[in-house]
């Protein structure tokens, strides 16, 4: 049968990969992988966690196994808790173990945080192998498998170990998002979200059309295809401008700043990434208004989104102290200037580093009363 796909090229200076986007897409990764170029007897390592791996794994090597790859597999603990050096260590070995050579490929078969993982793995192994990102939720389809970020968390912060490492393929399989726990769609959707505040104000006035946006039973197939095709649209042209965060980049971390200090913070695992970013996005729109550059129904506006998918956005009970603490701690500062995503207008944002700690005392003092 005939694999029906959408491919979205991502031409960079230096490499060019497709995101793949289609349904049954997993069965028909040996196909995409022949079209890199592999080879009968070549080394891949796949690389998911263990509710993933309940689902789809086996099918997912067997396809591979028929096709004569020669497949090893490492199965990890599940959660934000596991991105940690110990868990590279672990992939370290087994691709020791299966000998992999600069040839082979290490597969990210699951969310953002094995792929993160994954990525990471192979930018360090061998000085750098292949890796191909195969997200099975929302927030790794639209987000983190797309651009070559990756990394793991350290004690005092979230992704502060980490290198750029391009994959030479994203495919995006939706039927995946069938079996993903509600919680997780939820907290993926924060980023479909974050696509319409940063650029795309179309998906917004989408998610606002349907009435249980949370709920990925409510979406239609043919809506929930263009939400994730116009995310990942907006963050491929945004990765092209601006490979290495130089720039433009930068914008697609709206939400994350305020977001990366609810999980150092309250601890990894505590919230899912997208329900940090979606409290984070409330957080940052606050300071905007609080600033008067931009309007209270545009902050309005993105508070019922976020309230309507079911997501949380009031920022939990967190010492002002502690995060003027995290903040300094965070990748992004420069010279001792805190860089943060500001909106203008929904669609618009710019890149600021002259917000003052003052500022941030008086808009979280302000939630407390």
């Amino acid at each position: 049968m005939k694999f029906n796909a959408t491919e979205i090229p991502v031409t960079l200076k230096e490499s060019k990969y497709n995101i793949v986007i289609g349904a049954e897409g997993l069965n028909n990764i040996d196909r995409e992988i022949e079209k890199l170029g592999k080879t009968k007897g070549a080394k891949i390592l796949v690389v998911t966690n263990d509710e993933i791996g309940k689902l789809y794994l086996e099918d997912f090597i067997n396809r591979l196994k028929q096709f004569g790859f020669k497949i090893s597999v490492v199965v990890i603990k599940s959660g934000e808790a596991q991105k940690t050096i110990k868990t590279i260590e672990l992939i370290h070995n087994e691709a020791f173990k299966a000998k992999l050579e600069r040839g082979s490929i290490m597969i990210a078969l699951g969310g953002g945080v094995v792929g993160d993982m994954t990525g990471f793995a192979a930018s360090t192994w061998l000085r750098g192998i292949s890796v191909i990102q195969v997200p099975t939720t929302l927030l790794a389809m639209v987000d983190a498998s797309i651009g070559g970020k990756t990394g793991v968390n350290h004690p005092g912060g979230k992704n502060l170990i980490g290198a750029f490492h391009q994959p030479k393929l994203v495919l995006i399989d939706p039927n995946t998002l069938k079996s993903l726990p509600s919680r997780e769609f939820k907290a993926g959707m924060a980023e479909v979200i974050k696509y319409g505040v940063i650029s795309d104000p179309k998906i917004l006035d989408i998610i606002d059309s349907i009435l249980l946006p949370g709920d990925q039973n409510s979406w239609e197939d043919s809506v929930l295809f263009e939400i994730i095709k116009r995310s990942v649209l907006t963050k491929a042209r945004i990765v092209e401008l601006d490979e290495k965060e130089g720039g433009i980049r930068a914008t697609l971390n709206y939400g994350h700043t305020f977001g990366h200090v609810i999980e150092t913070l309250s601890g990894y695992g505590t919230w899912l990434h997208g329900e940090a970013v979606a409290m984070g996005m409330n957080a940052i729109g606050g300071i905007a208004l609080q600033r008067g550059c931009w309007s209270e129904q545009d902050f309005l506006r993105q508070k019922h989104l976020i309230n309507k998918t079911q997501l949380p956005s009031k920022w939990p009970e967190i010492n002002t102290n502690k995060i003027l603490e995290a903040l300094d701690s965070d990748k992004k500062v420069k010279d001792g200037k805190i860089r943060f995503i500001l909106p203008r207008c929904l669609g618009k944002v710019e890149i600021v580093n002259d917000i003052t700690k003052e500022e941030i005392k008086k808009y979280f003092s302000n939630l407390e009363d």
